[in-house]
């Protein structure tokens, strides 16, 4: 856990780990805006719909189910389209995609938020580890099909985790996806947290190329007791509660993810790795572009095996 989050240090931005995403977004309109935000139902995705909708954005909010999406977006004050988003089921992000793309209207943020962590015992979906296949394909999956409907100027904010810093030594296990040769619960949430920053440094790369001002960063939005860990076994829920003078508040958890998306300042950098609204360096895997490259080459393996696309 870095230091300056510890002490609540105020960083270059003049935000710190104790702001929350209302401090972030203080004088921002972003009326006429449309940003798409998965796991809006709970913890962090609930926080920063609920604010970027009150700044007046108009929310697509995406949940695992119509019921779950549906109510979440029906309370928050402002505007929020419900749209289920099963990252577990390639067919059911395809679905989405293609929703949003008949609901029309162009879109300014992505914020992949939606995740798990820590599964104890090994499962695995269509073949791949679970973490992996959620944090990371069906997140690939939903971006690469949206990218034609992002602005100009539109942003992809994946939430990855200080926690990337745990996967294996040679970052991606492209012989053991499927967890099958080894298996430890936080090693793979590892290896699921790189492959978002590896994501984001590559849509990075992909868009400076284009003739258009997109960025993507990746963000830790730090340590918060949300639903998250509801995986967790009881020793390792221990361990974490260990840390919890640490925890931050879920308005402070939001406030990097909305930060990434929306402050005029992040527009202004491209590819970068954020905590705590602050730019920060993430592991040596994490800034290896042919890592990067290999894993958007196998990532694309996997979709086209699993859905033709």
């Amino acid at each position: 856990m870095p230091l300056s989050t510890l002490l609540g240090t105020t960083g270059p931005t003049g935000f710190s780990s104790k702001s929350t995403a209302e401090d972030v977004t203080e004088g921002l309109d972003l009326s006429g805006k449309n940003i798409l935000i998965t796991g809006c139902n709970s913890g962090l995705g609930y926080e920063t719909m609920r604010i970027l909708t009150q700044r007046g954005a108009r929310v697509l909010g995406c949940a695992r189910s119509q019921e779950k999406a549906q109510t979440a977006c029906d309370s928050v004050d402002g505007l929020a389209v419900p749209f289920v988003c099963e990252l577990a089921d390639p067919h059911s992000v395809l679905a989405c995609v293609e929703a949003v793309r008949e609901f029309g209207e162009p879109i300014d943020a992505l914020i992949c938020n939606a995740g798990i962590m820590a599964i104890p015992k090994l499962e695995t979906i269509q073949g791949y580890e679970k973490q992996f296949f959620v944090n990371h394909v069906g997140h690939f999956i939903l971006v690469r099909g949206l990218l034609e409907q992002l602005r100009d100027d539109g942003r992809v904010v994946m939430v990855s985790s200080y926690g990337h810093t745990m996967a294996p030594r040679d970052g991606i296990q492209f012989d053991n996806l499927d967890g099958e040769k080894g298996y430890s619960a936080w090693r793979a949430y590892g290896q699921s947290k790189l492959a978002n920053v590896l994501f984001a440094k590559s849509l990075a790369r992909k868009f400076s190329e284009d003739d258009t001002n997109r960025i993507a960063h990746a963000i830790h939005p730090g340590v918060i007791n949300t639903e998250l860990g509801r995986h967790m076994n009881g020793v390792m829920q221990a361990i974490m509660s260990m840390g919890k003078f640490f925890y931050k508040s879920t308005p402070q958890g939001a406030a990097t993810q909305v930060y990434a998306a929306v402050h005029p300042d992040a527009a202004a950098r491209n590819g970068k790795y954020y905590t705590d609204c602050n730019i920060a360096q993430p592991s040596k895997n994490a800034c290896d572009p042919e890592l990067a490259d290999a894993l958007w080459e196998k990532t694309e393996a996997i979709v086209a095996e699993l859905t033709g696309h």
